[in-house]
């Protein structure tokens, strides 16, 4: 399945309720609500959001699970371009998208978002005030703070790398790339003890694509405040933050999810890619779905 979105197409899975009834069998007839889902920094549809999308069909919700332009299935040239404006304009081709399915209810869109998509999620239910409700997980929410928690070695590095890039587009030609991940003190995106290893653990087994991106990013990230917009989201909205983040620092976040009107906050004892997997997935996709069940029920 793939939607427009600008003069791109983007790959998406969509995912159909699979919950039964009051009276005790699937009614495939009844508008349902729809998660709208994206990925984060370099991610893609396959690295664990299955995992999510499977647990909320089975509660009775669809999923419209999607990868952004120049990333995963999607269309776009060159690969691996991350631009911030046009992954925001995929989210808001998405949720329109997710409006004109079958059986679905278009008053009744979530949008959930993990990490840098965390962020996109938090201007996209700002600027959409039909959204229903969001879920902001691990979430991107201030580029000073995350620039703030690199060494300024790697700082370096990495500006020079986006510099580069930068100047290579210009001139027409291939994208300089940088690591979305790497070992500390190395030229990379997150340089975090645990970023090399919390990649890792979300790419299927035997997974071999490109986890770089266009380093141009590097220019964008510490002008991008998406938290600043939470202010603004007028529908519930989940903010799920990992108290022990080092590369989306939990004090910002929390600070600016306890500016939303009707946020919802819950903190959770792990580092950045562990709610993702094991014990933690298991808590945090339970509270997620308390909080949908709450604010957007599914039946």
């Amino acid at each position: 399945m793939a939607f427009p979105s600008g003069s791109k197409l983007c790959a998406a899975w969509l995912y159909t309720p699979t919950a039964v009834t009051s009276r005790g069998s699937s009614d495939s007839t009844q508008a349902r609500p729809i998660i709208v889902m994206a990925h984060g920094l370099a991610g893609v549809k396959e690295e664990r959001l299955d995992a999510f999308a499977e647990r909320f069909a089975t509660a009775g919700y669809a999923c419209l699970v999607f990868d952004y332009r120049h990333f995963g299935d999607s269309e776009g040239e060159p690969r691996q371009l991350l631009d911030i404006d046009s992954q925001r304009e995929d989210w808001r081709a998405a949720v329109t998208f997710a409006r004109s399915l079958p059986d679905v209810d278009a008053e009744r869109v979530v949008v959930w978002g993990t990490s840098f998509g965390g962020g996109h999620v938090i201007v996209t239910a700002a600027e959409d005030a039909r959204i229903a409700a969001a879920i902001s997980q691990c979430p991107f929410t201030d580029g000073l703070a995350s620039g703030f928690a690199m060494s300024p070695a790697t700082s370096a590095k990495v500006t020079a790398l986006g510099i580069r890039d930068v100047l290579a587009a210009r001139l027409g030609h291939a994208p300089v790339l940088v690591p979305s991940a790497g070992a500390p003190h190395t030229a990379a995106l997150m340089t975090t003890p645990d970023a090399l290893a919390g990649v890792s653990a979300l790419m299927p087994a035997g997974a071999s694509y490109s986890k770089d991106v266009a380093a141009r990013i590097a220019l964008q990230i510490p002008l991008n405040l998406p938290g600043r917009r939470a202010k603004d989201v007028s529908c519930p909205i989940f903010f799920a933050i990992c108290e022990r983040d080092t590369v989306a620092p939990a004090g910002p976040t929390q600070k600016y999810a306890a500016q939303a009107p009707h946020g919802e906050i819950k903190l959770y004892d792990a580092g950045h890619f562990d709610i993702y997997v094991g014990d933690w997935f298991e808590r945090n996709v339970a509270d997620q779905l308390d909080f949908l069940a709450r604010h957007v029920p599914a039946i």
